[in-house]
């Protein structure tokens, strides 16, 4: 075949040409399954944008999205820092920014990378599917961008920004991490947004009654208070895990405005909880597809040598993973670990040895490298993942072993190591480091004072130890604050048995 360009410079007919090249190797060679694709050409300075808002092409405005532009323009400019060659949006269509400074080689790889690996796992995965709406996403972007710049012309930009630094805040405590609530079209979003409007307005809520300081069972009668406060307790459904949601529908002081504010800040948050759960894989599998993509093009004499030499370095350095002792080292390389896994198991599919067949007979030998990956990546997230295809030969290779850190103890204790069973504790071991709930505190509210001083009651589970910080405890308590209007408390208890923890209460007031 014809080389498709030559040299670094490219056009739009080149991308063109290539972008249909890739597609032919991409959905006939690997099966991939996609969302059409639209690739847009971004500058430098633009993609500094995208970084500082969140990654999304249309968002609302915020000075933390500024203070991030700047932070990263300097180091860009300085050469501290570099810029991700793509971005790529989960969106029906797929939006894929290329930078216009890349060579065309660069470009090649990024699509392969963006517009096909990243958009196939977008479209498949199962976590994907369930929790986000690749269709309405950019019609509920412009809704916030342009609700939130609504409610700064008519509530001013300091009241908006005050409830949005709260919000922010709280984002990661504003998921539904058991439970999808139903998806909607932005039409049905904006009528529903109407409904709740003139529902707040005509609807009786029993927080807003128990006024602090007031004695509503003297005219009520003990009897009918006392039912009135059990119908509140069944109302606001505790205990509540979604600290946003839960603000939003119950809290006592804020307003119709401020509370589709709490709104918009989760919704935007439980797109990313997939994203949050598939890095390793997302990554994995991007780098996966543009590695055989970029290979194949070579092969059937579609880019020259040079070319390949160029995505050669590029890749290495993609997924470089610097050992325990060196100074870059920051922990495992997403996109090390997630390549090393796909490649893995392509040759466990392919080539495999006796260990392959004793730990992963279901595949081993099978023939069908790219039907095994096209279910994985459908079917698994990082930590099952990991758990299920973690191979001796990727540990060996990684020379991961696993070290106990007890606190009180001056030393660490190497408790597993390359043996039967050691692959088996260092896979469990990694495969828990990628488990959100374990990552994320477990908090929930848990009580309210409907009688009494209004105050809400958050609880802390704590598992191995791991307790809040306190500094950032308080800061953020004094958000919810904010957002309630009356005290908070937060209590640590114990996992396990329930119990409350020394020096485990923490409250503002």
């Amino acid at each position: 075949m014809a080389l498709l360009y030559q040299g670094r410079e490219w056009n739009f007919d080149t991308i063109k040409r290539v972008h249909d090249a890739i597609e032919d190797i991409a959905i006939n060679e690997m099966g991939l399954d996609v969302y059409p694709t639209q690739i847009e050409v971004i500058t430098s300075e633009q993609m500094l944008d995208a970084y500082a808002s969140i990654g999304l092409p249309i968002m609302y405005r915020h000075w933390s999205f500024g203070k991030r532009f700047a932070r990263d323009e300097v180091l860009y400019r300085k050469g501290y820092q570099g810029l991700a060659y793509e971005i790529v949006i989960n969106s029906d269509p797929c939006i894929c920014y290329i930078m216009e400074e890349n060579s065309m080689t660069m470009q090649t790889l990024v699509m392969a990378h963006a517009a096909f690996g990243h958009n196939h796992f977008f479209k498949n995965n199962h976590l994907f599917r369930q929790w986000t709406d690749a269709k309405g996403i950019l019609d509920y972007l412009a809704f916030a961008r342009d609700y939130v710049a609504r409610c700064e012309e008519r509530e001013g930009e300091e009241a908006v920004e005050r409830v949005l630094d709260a919000a922010h805040a709280l984002q990661m405590q504003g998921i539904n991490r058991y439970s999808r609530r139903p998806r909607r079209s932005l039409a049905e979003e904006l009528e529903r947004e109407r409904e709740r409007r003139r529902y707040a307005e005509t609807t009786w809520n029993p927080l807003w009654t128990t006024v602090p300081g007031v004695d509503p069972s003297a005219e009520l009668g003990n009897a009918d208070y006392q039912r009135l406060l059990e119908e509140g307790r069944q109302r606001i459904e505790l205990p509540e895990e979604n600290l946003l949601y839960f603000l939003e529908k119950n809290s006592p002081v804020l307003r119709g405005w401020e509370r589709e504010i709490l709104r918009i800040v989760r919704v935007l948050a439980q797109y990313f909880y997939p994203q949050r759960q598939t890095k390793v894989m997302n990554e994995g599998c991007a780098t996966f597809v543009h590695y055989e993509i970029m290979n194949r093009l070579h092969e059937r004499g579609q880019i020259d040598d040079g070319s390949f030499m160029e995505f050669l370095h590029s890749h290495t350095s993609v997924v470089f993973q610097p050992e325990f002792s060196d100074k870059r080292y920051g922990g495992i390389n997403p996109y090390a670990l997630g390549f090393a896994m796909m490649s893995d198991i392509q040759r466990i599919c392919r080539e495999p040895t006796e260990e392959d067949y004793a730990w992963f007979p279901e595949i081993a030998g099978n023939q069908d490298p790219m039907g095994t990956l096209r279910e994985i990546w459908a079917d698994y997230r990082d930590e099952s993942f990991i758990l299920q295809f973690l191979s001796p030969k990727v540990i060996r290779d990684f020379r991961m072993i696993r070290l106990n850190d007890d606190q009180g103890y001056p030393y660490f204790e190497v408790a597993a190591i390359h043996d039967d069973q050691g692959y088996r504790d260092i896979r469990t071991a990694l495969a828990a480091e990628y488990e959100i709930a374990r990552i994320d505190p477990e908090i929930e509210v848990v009580d309210v004072n409907l009688a009494g001083d209004r105050k809400l009651i958050l609880e802390h589970r704590v598992r191995d130890g791991q307790r809040l910080d306190e500094a950032t405890m308080h800061k953020t308590l004094r958000h919810i604050r904010t957002l309630w209007g009356y005290s908070v408390r937060l209590r640590e208890v114990d996992a396990e048995s329930g119990s409350l923890l020394v020096s485990g209460e923490c409250e503002v007031a």
